[in-house]
């Protein structure tokens, strides 16, 4: 059974306090402006192009920005919860500058997927922000199982043991499912997806390349 980390590792605990504390700033200093600044936004929006009021634009920071925003209670203790399991374990096994190193790229390889497919959506008038740690959370989900594939997880719902390799590859097929048919819109699905598979390939080259 899946044995819980007991602590904090360092690069866990500050991502935490600047995802936590980002929230409580979107709660109490206007939502609207740092979803316009930080949030991932499509490509080649034109300043007539609104939402909520404002004229977003793409920025290059966008890309790890946008994973330190949420768009509610539930959606953040939902992936702190995540960070915090798997986070902690992997950052224990890699070593925070590896964890670090990984995580971001994770975070980074989600939203150039992302961007591409919100672009996509954008010319067909499909507008809207990208936001959640949820990328890095996936890339580390996937970590997780590849390093301790037999490691069996008790599930919420529904409430049942299974092991981290067959939870990875169900999850990541109903996530393929739910991005290609459209269902569960507002979900970035293919963000999840994007950071299982640029942690996949950075996991592939460690193989060959360990980090110091």
């Amino acid at each position: 059974m899946f044995r819980r980390p007991m602590g904090l590792m360092p690069v866990v605990q500050t991502l935490l306090i600047l995802n936590i504390g980002m929230f409580i700033l979107q709660m109490f200093a206007g939502s609207n402006q740092l979803i316009e600044t930080l949030a991932l936004w499509p490509l080649g929006l034109s300043g007539s192009e609104v939402f909520v009021g404002i004229a977003p634009q793409f920025q290059i920071w966008q890309l790890v920005s946008y994973s330190f925003l949420h768009g509610g209670v539930m959606h953040l203790l939902l992936n702190m919860y995540a960070l915090w399991l798997f986070g902690t374990r992997m950052e224990s096994v890699w070593g925070s500058r590896a964890f670090a190193i990984y995580y971001f790229v994770c975070v980074i390889g989600a939203g150039l997927v992302q961007l591409f497919i919100a672009s996509a959506g954008a010319s067909d008038g499909g507008i809207y922000p990208t936001i959640g740690a949820s990328g890095g959370v996936f890339g580390l989900l996937l970590a997780f199982a590849m390093t301790y594939p037999n490691e069996r997880l008790m599930l919420i719902f529904p409430p049942v043991v299974i092991s981290a390799k067959w939870f990875v590859i169900i999850y990541g097929g109903i996530e393929l499912w739910a991005g290609v048919t459209g269902t569960m819109a507002g979900v970035a699905h293919f963000a999840h997806l994007g950071g299982m598979l640029f942690g996949f390939i950075l996991l592939r080259y460690w193989r060959r390349h360990p980090p110091r």
